[in-house]
């Protein structure tokens, strides 16, 4: 062994230090200064129960100034809570009441349309108008209905679990991919039909269906051929619901339904490219900038 490393010294690592020394030096030097000139007395002792005293007043008010004012803005924002709600119910039927005159006048439109045109020509364009989702439907299909597990609470510290069984906005996109894939002519979910430019996104906690709110439990109808229900029940979708039903608690049931209806979807706003009047094609460079 050479003399250096007979010189040198190993430095014990950070937890073998702190294991054997748990007490931070200056709490050890106080414990023997108190040690030594034992508990504080007479004036000392009562400026310290003094100043506790007060700490604990000053600190017991601080809590029942927070906790009055706490009461008292409460009333305030539930009256803000609840009058944003009634907001949002007055909306939500003028919206409906909005959408029931639209359909009764598209009623009136095909109607006058069909009385000008042939036979032939109306039967075409009612057919195309229910292909793209912009008229009313009837047949038989299936009905897909899921809903939530119900909230889970840990036995022992009553705290909620993760919420693993509840339906996202990605599950009704994969049940209505998985009912398209079957062979389904038409979807709706909770009566808000499906069409090539329908949306399914979550908004916060809500789940919007062409940016209008679906509530639980949700109900997927769609009209197909006489194997669409055998095939759904077959893909991977619906053994993937049938496996949170067991492990998470989510609700998910499949039927076959005879002679339903789905309703015509809003007429979309579409929005396309034009060439620009004014654009001159850019000549091809050759080779040897000929």
């Amino acid at each position: 062994m050479s003399d250096n490393d007979k010189t040198r010294v190993y430095a014990p690592d950070f937890l073998t230090e702190l294991f054997r020394n748990p007490l931070d030096q200056g709490y050890a030097d106080a414990a023997k200064r108190k040690a030594i000139a034992g508990e504080p007395r007479g004036w000392r002792a009562t400026g310290v129960r003094v100043v506790s005293a007060l700490t604990l007043v000053a600190v017991g008010f601080l809590l029942v100034v927070a906790y009055r004012q706490t009461v008292a803005d409460e009333p305030s924002r539930s009256q803000a809570r609840a009058g944003l709600v009634d907001q949002i119910g007055q909306r939500q039927d003028a919206t409906d009441a909005l959408q029931r005159e639209a359909d009764q006048l598209r009623d009136e439109v095909a109607r006058q349309r069909d009385a000008v045109l042939d036979d032939r020509d109306a039967a075409r364009l009612r057919d195309q108008e229910a292909a793209a989702g912009l008229a009313r439907v009837r047949g038989d299909g299936v009905e897909v209905r899921l809903d939530d597990a119900p909230d889970a609470v840990d036995a022992v510290t009553g705290a909620g679990k993760p919420d693993l069984g509840r339906v996202l906005d990605r599950d009704l996109q994969e049940i209505a991919n998985a009912l398209w894939s079957a062979g389904a002519e038409a979807i709706s979910i909770n009566d808000q039909r499906l069409t090539a430019t329908s949306t399914i996104r979550a908004a916060g906690s809500a789940i919007l269906v062409d940016f209008r709110p679906v509530k639980r439990p949700y109900v997927v109808r769609a009209i197909g051929p006489d194997d669409l229900d055998d095939d759904f029940k077959d893909s991977d979708t619906a053994r993937l619901f049938r496996a949170l039903v067991e492990d998470e608690g989510m609700s998910f049931s499949v039927r076959q339904v005879d002679n339903l209806t789905l309703p015509a979807a809003s007429d979309p706003h579409l929005r396309y490219a034009t060439p620009s009047p004014t654009a001159t094609p850019t000549p091809r460079a050759t080779e040897g900038g000929k």
